[in-house]
């Protein structure tokens, strides 16, 4: 697998609460989803509670929800603050790296294993669009193939 730089300063009680996802590369376990959002908070353990949902068929279709968990993946390579990793099946964990966030944590650009995952979330429905090119281009400048980039719709007819 080839290695992604992630960001130098990254916070983890910053990056907790809901995120919606502004687009996406193509990945079966998303496929037919709308609305997508990502909730993240604390567990008992120390690790991160993950609830993905979103709405199946259509805005306003059913709610599609999984629920995971992450954990920091390397806290003794300071090189890679921001790389966590993520299970949704009981041991198997996948890397989840953070290649840019906003100062505020108001967006972020996610990669995941051998570039094939990519996400583009934020604390709002929507983003300015010179904000999502400028995250497209970073995550092409790191070697993400941006065109298959699914945008997700996220509607006022939606309840989150």
């Amino acid at each position: 697998m080839m290695e992604q730089d992630t960001i130098q300063n990254f916070d983890l009680k910053r990056y907790l609460g809901k995120w919606y996802e502004i687009a996406r590369l193509d990945n079966r376990f998303e496929r037919g989803l709308y609305a997508v959002t990502a909730e993240y908070s604390m567990r008992r353990d120390g690790k991160v509670r993950v609830v993905n949902s979103g709405r199946r068929g259509a805005p306003d279709g059913p709610v599609s929800r999984a629920e995971g968990k992450a954990k920091p993946g390397a806290p003794d390579d300071p090189r890679k603050p921001g790389f966590l990793k993520v299970s949704f099946f009981w041991i198997f964990y996948s890397p989840y790296y953070i290649l840019e966030i906003d100062p505020d944590y108001q967006y972020v650009l996610v990669g995941g294993k051998n570039r094939k995952y990519l996400w583009i979330l934020s604390r709002k429905p929507t983003l300015p669009q010179d904000i999502t090119r400028r995250l497209i281009d970073k995550a092409r400048q790191s070697g993400f193939d941006t065109s298959g980039l699914l945008f997700t719709e996220q509607s006022e007819r939606t309840v989150y």
